[in-house]
């Protein structure tokens, strides 16, 4: 089992940035890769960025150069950054945390939202 906690999500005008984290506990051993997905209302839930254990990213084509995903391991927890600069309003969206454990389960995050202001 692993639990997912999100946070930073909030209002910001466009050009702005935000922060977000989610931190992991349990069985933060069996943790290969961990991503954001976003989704946004009428939409389907689309993968934003993701870093694996040894570091590796992968980031969506709208957001390539504006995030910036990183992973921090520490001994009893892992968390996951996503650092966001000049936000669009198509930003705007419910973000979620993702971990995909070696087994291949998937676990996610309540989500946070994230509103970006014309």
């Amino acid at each position: 089992q692993v639990q997912l906690v999100e946070s930073g999500g909030g209002l910001v005008q466009a050009g702005g940035s935000l922060r977000l984290s989610c931190a992991a506990s349990g069985s933060i051993f069996n943790i290969n890769t961990m991503g954001w997905y976003r989704q946004a209302p009428g939409k389907q839930r689309e993968l934003v960025a993701s870093i694996t254990t040894v570091g590796s990213t992968n980031y969506a084509d709208s957001v390539k150069g504006r995030f910036t995903i990183s992973r921090d391991n520490a001994k009893n927890t892992v968390t996951v950054y996503l650092q966001m600069n000049s936000l669009k309003p198509e930003d705007t969206a419910t973000y979620y945390c993702n971990a995909v454990l070696w087994l291949g389960l998937n676990y996610w995050g309540q989500g946070t939202q994230v509103t970006v202001s014309s």
